[in-house]
């Protein structure tokens, strides 16, 4: 019998490590191909390992909750086939070696044995039981500790944050008693972080706890707002000819594509060729040097079904057609609402688009998605009555409008660039050929 590694996939640019969130299958399990064998989780999306081979399952060289780098075996199958000689060598995450050292060090001082398993019920993996016993973190103190894992355990990235919490807290040093018994309290010895206002919860209120990915996106919105010096231009579109357009095409279209054609796909077609003729707004910051980039991968908002949003992306879509754009944006918003993203399906986005015109609103300031430097937000279309210019004089029409907010980083994109990509949008929307065929 041959041994086969499973290793800990690529998922995208960017991406180099992941957290086992949990095995599907347990050792003696019968594995076939293409089995799912484990959860991952990274900081952008969930995703499932399968398996390369058939076999057996021998060894889980992980424990839930624990980071893998990309590319480390975590798993070993027994197939058939030839003994192979070759010794399987594991890659222990440069995490567990540093804790593996501090707690031979601490081991005597430990204040308490953190068990597998608290009063509460809730399970700890080996990894937080040694950083919680390394760093003399209490079970009690374990215990009051909010997870963010799968069925809220506690994980590696929350028990760091805890501890990094506590050791940042205001501390008060006491000076030795004088002789004369006076004695002296220093000032604290580090700036307290800001904390938030405390809410006050009433008898009936109800207390729902973030997840994962909500923590996620919320950190990601905090650190994006932070790091960006947001700016907004607005400008209203007539989209007039457009409506008119896709209704007359809308059918023909689904008869020969087997694709529904919404305004998003046209939009976004439109952005991208806006977007090639300022290419230094697709660029992204990295300390005092700008990254221009080579190829345009337009993000799309997508709403999933807990509330939170997900941005998967449309690599290269300036070389795609209309019917190229529509497939591409019907594939990835059902794949997101189907929560069957893959993690390539996220990464690499150089500007994003969110339409917040499909819940209703006329307008938004989106936050820049970084390291981007600018997000569109389109509006809802309305019909709305407008002055029309005609050679025998103005009139009151009813026209199909919609706003666009244009949310850029004014570090490196200033206010001329900016408001001049809008207008060079709706300038090439508004003059769309109600004749055209797609």
């Amino acid at each position: 019998m041959a041994k086969f590694e499973i290793k800990l996939p690529k998922m995208g640019e960017s991406v180099a490590e992941a957290t086992i969130t949990s095995w599907l299958k347990e050792v003696g399990d019968t594995i076939e191909l293409d089995d799912a064998l484990v959860e991952i989780a990274t900081d952008k999306v969930d995703s499932e390992v399968p398996s390369e081979v058939e076999g057996v399952l021998i060894e889980k060289l992980f424990e839930e909750d624990t980071v893998v780098k990309v590319g480390e075996t975590i798993a070993i199958i027994e197939i058939d086939g030839e003994s192979s000689t070759e010794e399987v060598t594991v890659s222990t995450p440069e995490t567990v070696v540093e804790i593996e050292k501090s707690i031979k060090k601490v081991i005597v001082a430990a204040p308490e044995a953190i068990n597998k398993k608290g009063e509460s019920g809730k399970f700890y993996s080996p990894l937080v039981r040694n950083i919680a016993q390394a760093e003399g973190v209490s079970m009690s103190e374990l215990e009051a500790i909010s997870g963010t894992g799968k069925d809220a355990r506690v994980t590696k990235h929350d028990i760091l944050s805890y501890i990094e919490d506590k050791d940042n807290a205001p501390k008060t040093i006491a000076a030795s008693k004088t002789e004369s018994k006076v004695q002296e309290v220093s000032k604290p010895i580090q700036k307290a972080k800001s904390v938030a206002t405390p809410v006050s919860v009433n008898g009936g209120d109800e207390i729902i706890e973030m997840s994962r990915m909500g923590k996620l996106v919320a950190k990601h919105m905090v650190d994006s707002v932070q790091t960006s010096a947001h700016v907004q231009s607005f400008i209203e579109i007539d989209v007039t000819n457009i409506v008119k357009w896709r209704t007359k095409v809308k059918d023909a279209f689904l008869q020969r594509e087997g694709e529904k054609l919404t305004f998003t796909p046209i939009l976004m077609q439109a952005v991208a060729s806006t977007i090639k003729k300022f290419p230094m707004i697709n660029i992204a910051v990295d300390g005092d040097n700008i990254i221009k980039r080579k190829n345009i991968n337009l993000g799309m908002a997508a709403a999933l079904g807990d509330g939170n949003l997900i941005v998967p992306v449309i690599k290269n879509a300036d070389q795609l057609n209309l019917v190229g754009m529509t497939k591409a944006v019907n594939d990835l918003a059902g794949r997101a609402r189907a929560n069957q993203l893959k993690p390539d399906d996220i990464q690499g986005g150089t500007y994003t688009v969110t339409n917040v015109g499909s819940f209703g609103s006329v307008m938004g300031t989106p936050i820049i998605n970084q390291p981007q430097v600018a997000i569109l937000a389109l509006g809802a279309i309305r019909k709305v009555p407008a002055v029309i210019e005609t050679p025998d004089g103005d009139f009151i029409g009813i026209r199909q409008k919609m706003f666009v907010s244009h949310s850029y980083d004014h570090r490196v994109v200033n206010g001329a660039l900016g408001g001049m990509f809008i207008k060079t949008l709706k300038e090439s929307l508004e003059a769309w050929d109600i004749n055209q065929d797609f």
